[in-house]
């Protein structure tokens, strides 16, 4: 594996993607990996023991689209799971992801997700009636948590009782414990875990006995074309599908609908436009989900390898930040600026190659419907000077808490 001994000097940088310092005073990761990018397309971090961070929209597509020499697991720089295992089917390269890949893509595919249209555009008004009167909310934990959760909570056919305790647990995982040591937090993020995995195996023994027409009842009885042959996935491909069908549900949604108010309240002209022109939404969506990725994949090298001018050793870590190759001048026109009408917008937010996002046609619905009926219900809404927004960094980045005033609907 590489050493920083071993990289030119103008490539070492000391950022480390799970800083609090990146957002403490309102979000600078994009901005701060754009100067990591005028360092080169591939830099070297000594964070997190040392990995490459790639910077550039063409490299990021290369490491995506190529599993042979950049494996997917381990995906994450940080212990999420305390011997939890690979995350099914995030963490697998072909040819063993290929049979999970199959198994799952029908059930997410976009005939399935726009046929949920009626019944998601019901939970949106639902929501927004909970605090349209009342001209103050904060939204995170009114909307942009609660819709992807009910929509998850949903199409999985479990209790919606039990969001709150999602809540929780995924936030540990993703960002650990705020204040807490290093140690400290991974504790707790395998806490959570196994509390997610015991509630995985109530539902899992549950649809075992008494199937259903929902999702968790068909991925139970789907079976999957292994090294082994054709077969149900066991106790333990489940759990771990179902934690990653989670955690990529409901975080990343929440996050594009937070930035997605926090840059209209901020550029209120786009917001006219929006409201003046619904059938301007589409293109938005695109370009605020460009604007703003969320995700930062990881990746490890399974031979020694050039990218980007710099060698690649076996065993290497390295990390995608997706919003880096989104601001990249070669391939984005004025990239820095959020267009509306962005054409064409082949940003990388739902990754590429065979681990591109199962869930992209479920999260493009999801945003497209929220920004239509936010602007129709309450399209005056502002950020509070006084009580401005908390965002969060990692591999992972997102909006925690994010309180709005609007005129009150009567």
């Amino acid at each position: 594996m590489t050493t920083a001994a071993e990289v030119p000097g103008d490539l070492i940088v000391d950022f480390d993607i799970y800083d609090p310092a990146l957002t403490a005073a309102g979000d600078t990761v994009p901005e701060r990996i754009a100067e990591l990018a005028r360092l080169g397309p591939v830099v070297y971090s000594t964070a997190h023991g040392g990995h490459w961070i790639v910077t550039r929209y063409r490299e990021i597509h290369d490491v995506l689209r190529d599993p042979e020499t950049f494996s997917s697991y381990p995906n994450n720089l940080v212990t999420t799971t305390a011997g939890f295992g690979k995350f099914l089917p995030l963490e697998l390269d072909p040819p063993e992801h290929t049979g999970y890949r199959r198994a799952l893509q029908p059930l997410f595919g976009p005939q399935r997700m726009q046929a949920l249209e009626d019944d998601i555009r019901a939970v949106i008004d639902e929501l927004i009636d909970g605090f349209a009167e009342r001209g103050v909310t904060e939204f995170i934990t009114a909307f942009a948590h609660e819709l992807p959760t009910r929509v998850f909570l949903a199409l999985m056919d479990w209790p919606l009782a039990d969001a709150p305790m999602f809540t929780e647990a995924t936030d540990v995982v993703l960002t650990g414990i705020p204040g807490a040591t290093e140690e400290e937090s991974d504790r707790a993020r395998g806490a959570a875990a196994f509390r997610m995995l015991g509630y995985f195996q109530q539902m899992i023994d549950a649809r075992r006995a008494a199937p259903g027409p929902d999702i968790t009842s068909t991925i139970i009885h789907t079976e999957v074309e292994t090294a082994d042959g054709t077969r149900l996935l066991t106790d333990e491909e489940l759990n771990r599908m179902f934690f990653l069908l989670l955690i990529a549900g409901l975080h990343t949604v929440q996050g594009s609908l937070a930035w997605g108010i926090i840059h209209l309240a901020h550029h209120t002209e786009q917001r006219r436009q929006l409201i003046a022109d619904p059938d301007l939404i589409p293109a938005a969506v695109e370009e605020i989900l460009r604007y703003e990725a969320a995700v930062v994949p990881g990746r490890r090298a399974t031979r020694t390898t050039e990218l980007g001018g710099v060698t690649i050793a076996e065993g290497d870590q390295l990390i995608l930040p997706l919003c880096a190759a989104n601001r990249d001048g070669d391939e984005f026109p004025d990239a820095d600026a959020l267009r509306l009408d962005r054409r064409p917008n082949r940003h990388l937010s739902f990754g590429a190659g065979a681990h591109r996002c199962l869930g992209s046609h479920l999260a493009r619905i999801e945003l497209r419907l929220a920004l239509e009926q936010i602007h129709r219900r309450i399209p005056d809404y502002a950020l509070i000077d006084t009580d401005p927004p908390v965002l969060h960094a990692g591999q992972v980045r997102g909006c925690v808490r994010l309180p709005i005033t609007f005129t009150p609907q009567r």
